[in-house]
C-alpha cells in the first residue's frame, strides 16, 4: 500500500467547503486536477470522474462512493482494469478548526500488485494535482 495525504486550512464553514466538493457541475470552472465528475454523491453510487495531473494525458475511471457524510467527508474507491490491480480509496475530509475555518485533508490509499511500479508517478504528478485541487478549493471557499 501506498498513501498520499495533504491538507490545508480554509477561512470557511463545513458547509461550504462541503457545498463546493459536491457541486460538480462547477468542476470544470475551478478543479485543476479533477476536470470533471458525474454522480449522485450518496454511499454505494457509481461516479464517473475523469482527472488529469498537470503534464499527463489524463483518465476516466468510475467509483463507486463508500462515505458520503455532508461537511464531513467523501470517500470513493476506484479500480485500474480490475480490482486488485490498481485500487485507489480517495477521500476528502472537513474536520472545524475553529468557527469559520476548517482543516480540507485531502488524500488516498493506493493498493494492488502495480503500486510499486507506479510510486514515482503517485509522489510526483498525482500529488501535485492533490495540492493544486486544495489550493483552488481554498481560494473558491475563501473569495464566495
Amino acid at each position: 500500500m501506498h498513501e498520499i495525504k495533504t491538507e490545508t486550512e480554509i477561512a470557511a464553514t463545513p458547509e461550504q467547503v462541503w457545498s463546493i466538493l459536491t457541486d460538480f457541475s462547477a468542476y470544470p470552472q475551478w478543479n485543476p486536477f479533477i476536470r470533471s465528475i458525474n454522480g449522485v454523491v450518496k454511499t454505494g453510487e457509481r461516479l464517473t470522474a475523469f482527472i488529469q495531473p498537470t503534464g499527463d494525458k489524463g483518465m476516466t475511471f468510475r467509483p463507486t462512493v463508500l462515505v458520503a457524510l455532508p461537511n464531513q467527508e467523501l470517500r470513493w474507491l476506484g479500480h485500474f482494469l480490475l480490482p486488485g490491480v490498481f485500487d485507489g480509496e480517495h477521500y476528502f475530509q472537513i474536520e472545524p478548526i475553529s468557527p469559520g475555518r476548517v482543516r480540507f485533508i485531502h488524500g488516498e490509499k493506493f493498493s494492488g500488485i502495480l503500486v510499486g511500479l507506479a510510486k514515482s508517478k503517485l509522489e510526483g504528478g498525482t500529488k501535485s494535482g492533490f495540492i493544486a485541487m486544495n489550493q483552488a478549493l481554498k481560494i473558491r471557499a475563501e473569495t464566495s
